[in-house]
């Protein structure tokens, strides 16, 4: 039997798909990205099916929907009986690995999580639960004790994974490496990563507007150094965490591992960034939901191709394990589609379903309420759960969907058949529409929320009995 590959896991958090040169944006620099996508495949169809980070890190590890996993919101815990990939490839003989983001183990943040279950079969534990303070990281290995990481926090992660790589024990490896940027504090990025952009010479997109919710949930200083100035710095962050992938590159090729990895790139959820007047994640705009994905494994995976494959988050887990000649589980809910990331199979027409399940944080703060959606090669869709029609955009001719379709005449057949289509998602995942309160109740959540709401929101708190 031929040995299984090594695994490099590499994920950003709150990064967009569109930016990165080799996803035709050339205001952002990321070099070692787009060698990524020369030596391997771009997936140009890739979503966040519940753009937010919690539920996101866990169809991402379990390849099951949040209401599966009972994880529907930030900040409550994956329980500690749900098999992760962690556990899989532990049981499959690697040697696994997690460094970085976690935001999977509840409140408070800063939480240790000992060695045991709740680290869902990672070995190596180089961990903070939540904390985006880029120059003031910290970690937990295996006491209460925390570490402090020096300098600007992904450069001392990626330490960490090269320390990692080069202790090798004759298994292969599996490493999980989650990276905070580009996540706000935007301004928190090095000196020598802003000097590569000039804000008055970037060109936000076309769908950019003044924020036009409620509230702006952005911190002060990101609020005081406004649109430009931000974006220049999200950018920065991007060409930061860039190099640190070329380092991560290099050390496989200097290891003579390369040819035996399989390496993905991808993010949690993207990020508004002022399109639609809108900021953050939790929302149905390309934005929002549109994640890089890249992988590589040589001599397997055609080179220098860009898949039109519609890929949700939720299809990593099965998809990876297809890929490793490693048994999917039946309950994993997500599609195996290694058939396709080998060349082994054209790319299918279908729909990614989408979803807010508990709107919280941000979102809540701009107005915005619990909705589902599809998105399909061509077309965006998204109601909200009390039936209001909300979205509806034709992303071949409307790109930067500007034009809403949902209550033109002419699109009626094409927003029944879409409803339909959300419609067959629900059914198949159980998915009965419920509100937030609903959503919490039914799952039996209410004590994990309410512990939620009074870390995170101690002044306004929204308690459940």
């Amino acid at each position: 039997m031929a040995r299984r590959p090594n695994l490099l896991f590499v994920f950003a958090d709150q990064m967009r798909g569109m930016d990165m040169g080799c996803a035709g944006n050339p205001q952002v620099r990321t070099p070692h990205l787009d060698s990524l996508a020369e030596e391997g495949t771009l997936f140009a169809h890739a979503y966040a099916n519940a753009p937010v980070c919690t539920p996101s890190r866990a169809m991402l590890l379990t390849g099951k929907y949040p209401l599966t996993v009972k994880v529907v919101a930030n900040d409550l815990p994956l329980p500690a009986t749900e098999r992760t990939l962690g556990e899989i490839l532990q049981e499959a003989g690697y040697r696994t690995g997690y460094i970085g983001k976690w935001h999977l183990d509840g409140v408070p943040r800063n939480r240790f999580t000992p060695p045991g279950p709740r680290r869902h079969g990672f070995e190596f534990w180089a961990v903070w639960n939540c904390a985006h303070d880029y120059f003031n990281g910290r970690i937990y290995r295996d006491t209460p004790k925390p570490i402090p990481l020096p300098g600007y926090e992904p450069e001392a992660q990626t330490d960490l994974a090269l320390g990692f790589l080069q202790r090798r024990d004759g298994r292969p490896f599996a490493l999980f490496l989650s990276w905070g940027p580009p996540h706000d504090p935007y301004w928190q990025v090095p000196e020598r990563y802003q000097r590569l952009y000039d804000p008055d010479r970037l060109e936000p997109r076309p769908n950019v507007q003044e924020p036009k919710g409620p509230r702006v949930p952005l911190g002060p200083k990101d609020r005081e150094l406004g649109l430009r100035r931000t974006l220049a710095n999200y950018y920065a962050h991007i060409s930061a965490l860039d190099e640190q992938l070329g380092r991560l590159l290099e050390a496989l090729k200097a290891l003579r591992m390369d040819e035996d990895t399989l390496i993905v790139f991808t993010s949690d959820h993207g990020d508004m960034l002022w399109s639609q007047g809108m900021l953050k994640k939790q929302q149905p705009w390309e934005e929002s939901i549109s994640i890089p994905l890249l992988v590589r494994w040589p001599g397997r995976m055609p080179k220098g191709r860009i898949s039109e494959q519609l890929v949700g988050i939720v299809d990593l887990a099965p998809t990876l394990l297809g890929l490793m000649g490693l048994p999917v589980p039946e309950d994993m809910e997500g599609a195996d589609l290694s058939p396709h990331f080998l060349g082994e199979a054209a790319a299918e027409e279908g729909s990614v379903f989408l979803m807010d399940l508990v709107t919280v944080d941000e979102a809540q703060a701009q107005g915005l309420r619990e909705w589902r959606g599809v998105r399909t090669q061509r077309y965006t869709y998204a109601r909200f759960v009390d039936g209001e029609e909300w979205l509806l955009y034709d992303n071949l001719h409307d790109p930067y969907q500007q034009r809403n379709l949902i209550h033109e005449p002419q699109a009626a057949l094409l927003k029944a058949s879409l409803e339909e289509e959300l419609r067959r998602w629900m059914r198949r995942v159980g998915d009965e529409g419920w509100c937030w309160e609903e959503t919490i109740r039914r799952l039996g959540l209410v004590e994990l929320w309410n512990a939620r709401e009074r870390e995170l929101h101690p002044a306004q708190p929204r308690l459940l009995e």
